[in-house]
């Protein structure tokens, strides 16, 4: 019996849960989108406002059922009596229970009212954890500091468990593969100071005068900080290109492809770059050169840009930070092909490091402005991480190609996904987009119906204006908070003009399109939609409405007529 079935097994013979494990497991599905949104978003951002709200949403429901939320971590799960209800397979910064199990936290209980009081300050430990280096307290001793109220824990010491630490050693083995800057340069000293040492030369130097030994000695420093890397790379590719020998050039490629593991793991992303560069130069150069020689020269360069490789070099440089190859690994970074824009979305968004982050900018800048198609089919990648920066990519560039895929992702994206869409056609504003944002009035999240109509109203989307109209005279919009019928009363002033006034008129002077007086707060959009148009008939209808009794409708109008006058 696997692993898998037996768990499946000891679950079948638990007694029955206190209530169903459906609202556990919905609550951490809220959970972990909130942590993410929260790595992901500023506090001022609707997405990361949002995301919070569902997650007390998701607790109102637990609230109903009991007082308190008692949940066990188990390396890279979470269970709840006895039962997984959170189970992320990879030991990344990004699973919520490896974050606290690797730091010794192996319960936590959350008590009602958890997630009005402290649930944000609960976040900002997640994510300064994330950030923090060797030298940052770990996430027990913050939580330690903070003393919740609301929030129990109970933790084990690592330093007591015995064994191994938390770290697995495929992690371990992991790093060995592709050292960092540091253990590079540290490797690389111990290296050099066993190939030579001026003192060496000390007994010798009786022979000489001062002037030759001063020759002798800068002759030496000068060998000996003389990069050779470059040249038997050179020197390699040359003897390829002139030997035609089938057997000498499969040899040569055998020794170019070690020699790359060895620069790659040394930290030599400079002279890694100028080797995938020559090799390339080398394939399309070299005479009577055989497919399957061009081949292997070839994807020397494809290798780097594969997600295991190029995810094992990021996690080694995610691991500590970047000083001198900054500028090496940018030569690097720049010689990755299309395919690597994915792996480079991904981290930008998981990063804590922010030298990386920058690197990484630069590097899906350069890939997306010139592989467009590569960009837009990443937005519809089931990465939401590599779609989030995907769409922003798009937006940065103003890319109209963009468009259909930001289109479709209206109507089968999550909420924030819209939201972000949204937000990308607004900045490239092409007819299409504008098109597109149409659509959207009708969304079902408030929140990406007042962004789109105001980005319609604020660009002049004439064509927009029937859809808007059309809200205007709705049920919905009535419905709605204030937010949204400033919205969308502006956007019809800035789209209609002095067409829009008769309605506009209607409404404020409380005559309502069946004969009904409409509520204040609709009254008052109205006076701000004829501030909006400013001519003299709008004006003329806001003057009417001067002495209104309503203080709301009357205070609306004074705001409109002084915007209007300035």
């Amino acid at each position: 019996m696997t692993t898998s079935a037996t768990a499946s097994a000891a679950q079948d013979e638990l007694d029955e849960p206190s209530f169903p494990i459906a609202y556990v497991t919905e609550l951490l599905k809220y959970f972990v989108k909130a942590v993410r949104a929260h790595q992901l978003y500023l506090p001022n951002n609707p997405m990361h406002a949002r995301s919070l709200e569902s997650v007390r949403e998701a607790f109102a429901v637990i609230w109903k059922q009991t007082d308190e939320l008692e949940l066990q971590i188990v390396e890279t799960q979470l269970t709840w009596e006895g039962r997984v209800v959170l189970d992320e397979q990879e030991r990344t910064s990004d699973n919520l229970a490896w974050l606290l199990y690797k730091d010794g936290i192996r319960e936590l209980k959350m008590l009602k009212g958890f997630e009005e009081e402290e649930l944000g300050t609960f976040f900002d430990l997640l994510q300064r954890v994330r950030k923090a280096t060797d030298d940052d307290d770990d996430l027990l001793t913050m939580m330690w500091e903070r003393e919740f109220a609301t929030l129990q824990y109970k933790y084990v010491d690592l330093t007591a468990e015995g064994g191994p630490g938390v770290e697995s050693m495929e992690r371990a083995e992991q790093k060995e593969k592709i050292l960092s800057p540091a253990q590079a340069e540290a490797g690389l000293e111990t290296t050099n100071s066993s190939i030579a040492n001026l003192d060496d030369f000390d007994s010798t130097l009786y022979f000489l005068d001062d002037r030759e030994v001063e020759y002798l000695q800068g002759e030496i420093k000068r060998e000996f900080s003389t990069d050779l890397r470059p040249a038997v790379v050179a020197s390699l590719l040359d003897i390829f290109e002139t030997h035609k020998d089938p057997t000498v050039r499969e040899e040569i490629c055998g020794l170019l492809d070690y020699f790359l593991l060895i620069l790659l793991s040394s930290a030599q992303y400079r002279n890694a770059a100028y080797l995938l560069r020559e090799a390339g130069v080398a394939a399309n150069r070299a005479p009577e050169i055989l497919e399957p020689q061009k081949q292997r020269l070839t994807q020397l360069g494809e290798l780097m840009s594969d997600p295991k490789p190029l995810g094992q070099l990021l996690q080694a440089l995610e691991d500590s930070p970047l000083r001198a190859p900054q500028l090496e690994l940018d030569e690097l970074f720049g010689i990755l092909q299309p395919r690597a824009l994915e792996t480079i979305l991904g981290w930008i968004g998981r990063t804590a490091n922010p030298q990386l982050k920058m690197l990484l900018e630069v590097a899906a800048g350069r890939l997306a402005s010139a592989h467009s198609a590569e960009l837009i089919r990443l937005i519809g990648s089931d990465d939401e991480a590599v779609v989030v920066e995907a769409i922003r990519r798009a937006a940065a560039l103003k890319s109209p190609a963009a468009v259909p895929a930001l289109g479709k992702l209206l109507t089968v994206g999550e909420s924030d996904m819209r939201l972000a869409a949204v937000t990308a056609l607004t900045e490239i504003g092409s007819p299409g987009a504008m098109q597109m944002l149409e659509r959207a009035l009708g969304d079902e999240d408030r929140e990406v119906r007042i962004v789109a109509v105001r980005a319609l109203g604020a660009r002049n989307a004439r064509a927009a204006l029937p859809r808007v109209e059309a809200a205007l005279k709705g049920k919905v919009l009535r419905e709605s908070n204030l937010t949204e019928k400033m919205a969308f009363f502006e956007a019809f002033g800035l789209l209609s003009g002095d067409g829009g006034i008769a309605l506009l008129d209607s409404v404020l002077h409380a005559k309502g399109f069946m004969g009904k007086r409409d509520d204040s707060e609709f009254r008052a959009c109205a006076a701000m939609a004829l501030g909006k148009i400013a001519s003299p008939k709008a004006m003329e209808s806001l003057n009417k409405a001067a002495g209104e009794k309503d203080i709301i409708v009357r205070n609306a109008v004074s705001r409109a007529i002084r915007g209007a006058a300035t």
